[in-house]
């Protein structure tokens, strides 16, 4: 791999990441947040919404580090991707976004996931 002539650009990497780092907690709230307000019978709009938050979660972790942090989340938004098309299993899922939710408070740069179900 060829060096970047930046001199910088190691530190320019590592603030983009630190940056990130900071956006975790506000990025766990979205989805919490987007998860509330879905309640226990969502509509499409509401499962729309917890799927954009854990899908802009998935598209950036793993490129600063946090890769287990947007493995979980792409797990999670491909689950609700069947929900949007009419298919059961929304109560089933709650429970798995709030692990992940309490997961992620705790270390979210883990190289580790508790096993799932």
């Amino acid at each position: 791999m060829a060096a970047p002539r930046d001199p910088d650009y190691r530190d320019h990497l590592q603030a983009l990441a630190d940056r990130f780092g900071a956006s975790v907690p506000a990025r766990m709230e979205a989805i919490a947040g987007a998860l509330a307000a879905a309640g226990m019978a969502p509509g499409r709009e509401q499962l729309e919404a917890v799927q954009q938050a854990l899908h802009t979660v998935a598209g950036s972790a793993g490129s600063f580090g946090f890769t287990v942090l947007g493995e979980e989340a792409r797990r999670l938004e491909q689950a609700v991707r069947p929900l949007l098309a009419g298919e059961p299993g929304w109560p089933e899922l709650v429970p798995r976004i709030q692990a992940y939710l309490a997961w992620a408070s705790h270390d979210p740069k883990s190289v580790t996931y508790p096993t799932h179900d």
